[in-house]
């Protein structure tokens, strides 16, 4: 009967010792479940911190990199006011010399007409009294000053450009040599020469058959004959036309005027 007794006791301590181990363990796993749980709880309040984080940081370094363009942009304007700034005081001085200018243009025009009319006449007195070669060119060419001048839709510098040009012109013909032809009448008939112009000291006339020669007499404004100088002259046609190389002519000249 004791037996009996003690094996129940063991019997139903084992039972409480499994019951207790048994709740034991229950507790634990759902201790461990609970710490997991609350690790991974942390894990994503963590993940979630740093991703705001990372965002405020990147918003701040789109904020630095926005503020130091736009520093870099207002240096530049700066730089550019600066220069647009020194620019426009330039343009300014210009202003004012450009309406000095403007108010002087008025008295420039009237003192620069009579000039050039003066000058016109000069060239056209200076034509007449010279020796007659080339005559029809430079009589056009001063008349064609002259209508110049009367012409509203030529400008003041134009019409000084063309009365420098004639000038120029006139003045090379100082230092040139030419031959042309030209209709003289010599002895009451009148026929073609080869003419020579050398500079404006001498000008003379040559048949082609080279048995009339002669020149310009300026004191008494005529043609003569002059066959003395016949070989000469051919030789000077020769040079002007380029034929041979220049050479040393001796033609008779006027003497200078004192």
């Amino acid at each position: 009967m004791k037996r009996c007794i003690s094996s129940s006791r063991r019997i139903t301590v084992a039972f409480f010792a499994t019951t207790v181990i048994a709740i034991s363990g229950s507790v634990a796993a759902q201790t461990v479940d609970q710490v997991l749980q609350a690790d991974q709880r942390r894990l994503n309040l963590a993940q979630q911190s740093q991703e705001r984080i990372n965002t405020i940081v990147e918003g701040t370094r789109s904020l630095e990199d926005q503020y130091r363009a736009i520093n870099k942009e207002i240096d530049g304007l700066k730089v550019y006011n600066r220069l647009m700034r020194a620019q426009v005081e330039g343009q300014g001085a210009v202003l004012e010399d450009i309406s000095l200018s403007m108010d002087q243009v008025d008295v420039i025009n009237r003192q620069i007409f009579p000039l050039m009319e003066r000058m016109i006449d000069g060239l056209e007195q200076s034509v007449s009294l010279d020796i007659p070669f080339l005559m029809e060119e430079r009589t056009t060419r001063v008349d064609e000053l002259k209508a110049i001048m009367e012409r509203s839709d030529v400008s003041v510098a134009e019409k000084f450009r063309k009365v420098m040009e004639a000038y120029q012109i006139e003045n090379d013909y100082g230092t040139t040599i030419e031959d042309y032809e030209q209709s003289l009448t010599i002895d009451g008939a009148t026929r073609a020469f080869n003419m020579l112009r050398i500079g404006r000291i001498g000008l003379y006339f040559q048949s082609d058959d080279t048995k009339i020669t002669g020149r310009w007499d300026n004191d008494a404004r005529d043609w003569v004959i002059d066959n003395s100088a016949r070989n000469e002259v051919r030789k000077g046609l020769r040079v002007a036309r380029q034929l041979i190389a220049p050479e040393l002519i001796i033609v008779p000249v006027p003497a200078p005027e004192a």
